[in-house]
């Protein structure tokens, strides 16, 4: 009994020992044009950056080996050479022990890899789509008659190739992740009245199936930087820029996120929307980052692995929720420089300019000349301006003032006399010079601009106001 006992423990320490080896990674790599210096391992992410997983030291004959006791989890990875300015791609699935070489001075050309499927069918994918492009310049540089027609017939057999190469490689990691990243094919668009191609047809078609090779259930896909191009790409380029738009959009890319139940998708879909639009660039489009904070991350739908976290996302939502273009700018008054006291509400003009600055600033001093020049261009033409101080002595104030000449403005001292304030928090002035546009019913039509925007954006906002009161007196 003690013998069987005494076997089936060495037995299975033995079997423990054949699977821990199974289960680590090896890769050894011969690179000519190498002879020392350390190769970094990084995987990619979703968010579009690299991370180091490991390390390795290549010896004086280019040799390298990088392993670990544990499975590296399935994505890509790249190799970082030495001079941090070669990048040798691989594909790491379920074989994690293999081996290549290659030239650094082609790279493309040159590798060969042994035990990594996935990885040998890329660089075979893509030396033929280089093979494929060689074909197609030899043709253009020789300019023959028929040159459209040869190159039609090269563009074919590219397409031949990519066809059939996704289908007999369909149930490879290679194979996914070209179907994730690749566009949507259109189809040839139905024909306008007029006899011309309905191009808003072949957009909304583009869109709508935008998303429908990307498997936001594949876990493998979070080590790769197809999610947050394709982000860039549907939020930045194929969505109106506009708040509601932009809402649709979004809940639209955060439902398939949710609906394939990876915690990490969930997070950078979300995050990614919040970063957008927190300092947005578009006018009139930060409401996005309120409506996705409320609706995703204060309501638990994301949770946050720390409260201080969710407590920063609350903090910032209640600082912004009143200051949304649209939103009548919360009041208050200030000292005035003739030893009066004014009120933001008590600006009338159709445009007023809010300028939140401080005497010690740097940009501030670079802008005040501006903000005067601009105050003296449109004075008579239905614009105010309104300079609050949010810190500094009485005396730096008044000095500023008369150096800079802004006599003619409402210059407000940053002692409230209405109520306590809290710049930063009470009007999101996280740095000097902060701008804001109110319109006579003091509804906020613009903020964060900078002061070389402003009148660019008067404008604009004038020609679109004419417009849209012309368009109501046909109807």
């Amino acid at each position: 009994m003690k013998i069987f006992r005494h076997s089936f423990f060495h037995s299975f320490i033995l079997l423990l020992f054949c699977l821990t080896s199974y289960a680590q990674y090896r890769i050894e790599g011969q690179i000519k044009g190498l002879a020392g210096g350390e190769c970094i391992l990084a995987n990619n992410y979703i968010t579009g950056s690299l991370y180091a997983k490991d390390t390795a030291t290549v010896d004086a004959n280019g040799k390298l080996v990088i392993e670990g006791p544990k499975p590296l989890p399935q994505g890509i990875y790249e190799l970082i050479l030495p001079s941090r300015k070669v990048r040798v791609s691989f594909l790491i699935g379920k074989e994690q022990n293999f081996s290549f070489s290659l030239d650094t001075l082609d790279v493309l050309g040159t590798i060969k890899i042994k035990g990594s499927p996935d990885s040998e069918l890329f660089y075979e994918f893509q030396q033929a789509m280089k093979n494929y492009e060689a074909d197609a310049k030899k043709i253009q540089d020789a300019k023959p008659t028929d040159a459209d027609k040869k190159i039609k017939a090269v563009q074919d057999k590219r397409k031949g190739y990519y066809d059939k190469f996704m289908k007999d490689n369909q149930d490879r990691m290679v194979a996914v992740f070209f179907k994730a990243a690749a566009e949507p094919e259109v189809p040839t668009a139905p024909k306008l009245p007029n006899g011309k191609t309905d191009s808003v047809w072949a957009f909304n078609y583009y869109k709508n199936h935008f998303w429908d090779n990307y498997n936001f259930a594949d876990e493998r896909l979070i080590r790769t930087p197809f999610l947050n191009s394709k982000m860039e790409r549907y939020i930045r380029d194929l969505t109106v820029q506009t708040e509601d738009s932009i809402m649709k959009s979004a809940n639209f890319m955060i439902k398939k996120a949710i609906d394939g139940k990876q915690t990490e998708m969930i997070f950078t879909t979300i995050m990614f929307v919040t970063r957008e639009y927190e300092n947005a660039k578009i006018i009139g489009t930060e409401g996005v980052f309120v409506q996705i904070a409320e609706k995703y991350i204060l309501t638990g739908i994301l949770p946050l692995s720390d409260t201080s976290s969710k407590k920063a996302f609350r903090d910032r939502v209640s600082v912004l929720k009143p200051l949304l273009t649209g939103k009548v700018i919360p009041d208050l008054g200030v000292q005035w420089d003739r030893g009066n006291f004014v009120n933001i509400h008590d600006l009338r003009a159709d445009y007023n300019v809010v300028f939140f600055y401080s005497p010690s600033c740097g940009h501030c001093k670079e802008s005040a000349p501006k903000l005067k020049a601009f105050q003296d261009k449109y004075k008579d033409k239905g614009v105010s301006v309104m300079t609050i101080a949010t810190e500094g002595n009485e005396e730096d104030w008044r000095k500023f003032i008369k150096e800079y000449k802004w006599e003619g403005l409402v210059n407000g001292y940053g002692r409230s006399v209405t109520r306590s304030i809290e710049y930063n928090k009470d009007y999101d002035v996280l740095s000097t010079p902060t701008i804001y546009v109110i319109d006579k019913t003091h509804k906020i039509i613009a903020r964060k601009l900078g002061i070389e925007d402003l009148e660019p954006y008067l404008t604009v906002h004038k020609r679109q106001k004419i417009t849209k009161t012309e368009a109501k007196t046909s109807k």
